[in-house]
């Protein structure tokens, strides 16, 4: 039986929108607490001669980011404050009488020049790293839409297209290759039919999400189990903000009935979307393999061995306690012991690795467990668990499971495949639209579609010539960037609420008056302050730079 972890890496662009507390330290934290480990586990497996064939998701905006400069300058900084957090440490201790905790001082330290080197010798380039890893056929890699746009809920269809293509073409820019899977954000999918949301104008009807992604020439999706009637509903982590920052697990876990409800259709086989042209396949995520990762409660990331995330040293941010127990106050946390936890995290691998086994010994041949995560879960929220990721590709290495790519599971079974009618639906809370469609967010839908209309009524005839072009492209950036799935997402939480409606806000306004710089009839002053809005924030946000082609494109 195959196995497909997939692994969904994202981060709304934060470069050049500030540091601390919401700017470029998101970024930094989860290279340097994802990103890096993950890569150096996965060169490690290598040496070893072990398969460790992760499906390995990177929006486009994130890609954009690993590997810009200024992200290793900022990478660079961010390294410099943590270990001056170590050197400080010690003479700290001796005041507060903590010196017990000095040798976790050094765990650290050791862990941050290693890290650090790594990051060095691929010259701060994150994405030419991975990109070689794939290029040595160690694992696949994805994209996704663009900035990550909630696609079922933009007004539209143009827009959906826009996402989609930018996103392939900068993954093949970053990359060097088409992708040939896509993760769809939030897993969410709208099926064909009448489009009419609140407050929104109907429209008769609007094609399904998938056949977008056929369009635009990706051959698999992943989708929740529950939108395949493959299984119930089980929670996304969604407490805390931005791509990394979703896993509170404690307050979404499943309860006993969606646990043991029963299966209406099997999530162990990828199945063939309804359309004609390009078969594309949906995996679907199995309920019971990704529960023992997803849940801190009832499964692994909660085992009092492992760090604490919420306890942390200031200044500093040094991470120096252990879970203890899950009903433990923070003052209560003991010492953290990185040998005990290693091994935690080792007895964890071998039993998910039997979890996977005992699924394989009831399932047909040409069957697949698809476990799909953030990738931010493993490192950032569970620290441990890229060395559980590591322990578990030695386990399988000699198993009756076959870790693979996504794509070389579609190679490996070519025949027949059953046909699934998807519901609508996310990953996210309710396993609906309610994340990002509620009495807190419409406003910013009602401000997102007329902006879409206003763009692309102006589009093709500022395509003719200079500088109606350059405005148009930066007016795309800004387009995307306010399409972000996160800003909603964020608002919804209430844990950085202000900062979401600010950014949201203001690539709106970017975008609007840029548009507005290129209606018919507009002046040549508008043009000319349309021109140096565009230059502002290109030094700002600079990202996408073939945009411009991708918008001609979706206009045939």
């Amino acid at each position: 039986m195959d196995f497909i972890l997939t692994l969904h890496s994202h981060l709304p662009w934060v470069l050049n929108h500030g540091r601390w507390p919401h700017g470029s330290d998101w970024l930094c934290e989860a290279a340097l607490d994802t990103y890096l480990p993950l890569l150096e586990t996965l060169e490690a497996l290598e040496q070893a001669g072990v398969a460790a064939p992760v499906t390995l998701g990177i929006t486009p905006v994130l890609g954009n980011q690993l590997a810009s400069p200024a992200f290793a300058e900022e990478m660079e900084a961010f390294f410099a404050q943590r270990l001056k957090a170590c050197d400080e440490a010690p003479a700290s201790f001796a005041v507060t009488h903590d010196e017990a905790l000095l040798p976790l001082v050094a765990y650290w330290r050791d862990r941050l020049a290693r890290l650090q080197a790594r990051f060095r010798r691929s010259d701060g380039d994150l994405v030419r790293a991975f990109r070689a890893l794939e290029g040595r056929g160690r694992l696949e890699i994805i994209s996704s839409a663009a900035t990550h746009g909630f696609l079922p809920l933009l007004g539209r269809d143009e827009s959906i297209r826009l996402q989609l293509r930018v996103g392939r073409a900068e993954h093949k820019r970053l990359f060097g290759r088409a992708p040939e899977g896509i993760w769809l954000p939030e897993c969410a999918y709208r099926p064909a039919g009448r489009w009419a949301p609140p407050g929104a104008t109907p429209v008769a009807h609007r094609p399904a999400t998938h056949e977008f992604l056929r369009e635009a020439g990706y051959r698999f999706f992943f989708v929740d189990a529950h939108l395949a009637h493959s299984g119930a509903f089980l929670g996304q982590y969604h407490e805390v903000p931005l791509g990394a920052e979703r896993f509170d697990a404690e307050r979404h876990d499943p309860d006993t009935k969606a646990v043991t409800g029963e299966i209406e259709r099997s999530p162990y086989r990828a199945y063939r979307m309804p359309g004609a042209g390009r078969s594309i396949l949906a995996f679907v995520r199995d309920p019971r393999s990704s529960m023992q990762v997803w849940s801190r409660r009832q499964g692994y990331p909660g085992d009092g061995a492992y760090l604490e995330f919420h306890k942390i040293r200031w200044p500093g941010g040094l991470k120096l306690w252990r879970v203890t127990s899950g009903d433990a106050d923070l003052g209560d946390k003991v010492a953290y012991d990185p040998a005990a936890a290693l091994a935690r995290a080792g007895d964890h691998a071998g039993h998910f690795a039997g979890v996977l086994a005992a699924i394989a010994a009831t399932e047909k041949d040409g069957r697949v467990v698809t476990a799909p995560f953030d990738t931010e879960l493993f490192g950032h929220w569970w620290f441990e668990g890229v060395d559980f990721l590591g322990a578990l590709y030695r386990r399988l290495a000699d198993g009756a499971v076959r870790p693979v790519t996504a794509r070389a599971h579609i190679a490996a079974h070519r025949g027949a495949r059953p046909i699934v009618q998807l519901a609508e639906g996310s990953w996210g809370a309710n396993g609906d639209f309610s994340m990002w469609m509620n009495p807190g967010t419409e406003w910013t839908w009602k401000r997102m579609w007329p902006l879409e209309d206003a763009f692309w009524s102006v589009a093709r005839g500022a395509l003719a010539g200079e500088p109606r072009r350059t405005i148009l492209a930066q007016a795309a950036r800004a387009l995307l960037l306010a399409q972000a799935s996160d800003w909603q997402f964020v608002i919804s939480t209430g844990a950085a609420a202000d900062y979401a409606e600010k950014r949201f806000t203001q690539h709106c306004h970017d975008a609007e008056q840029m548009v507005a710089a290129l209606r018919p009839g507009a002046d040549d002053a508008a043009l000319a302050a349309g021109e140096r809005l565009a230059a502002d924030c290109r030094s700002r946000d600079d990202l996408f730079p073939d945009v411009l082609s991708q918008v001609a494109e979706v206009l045939g």
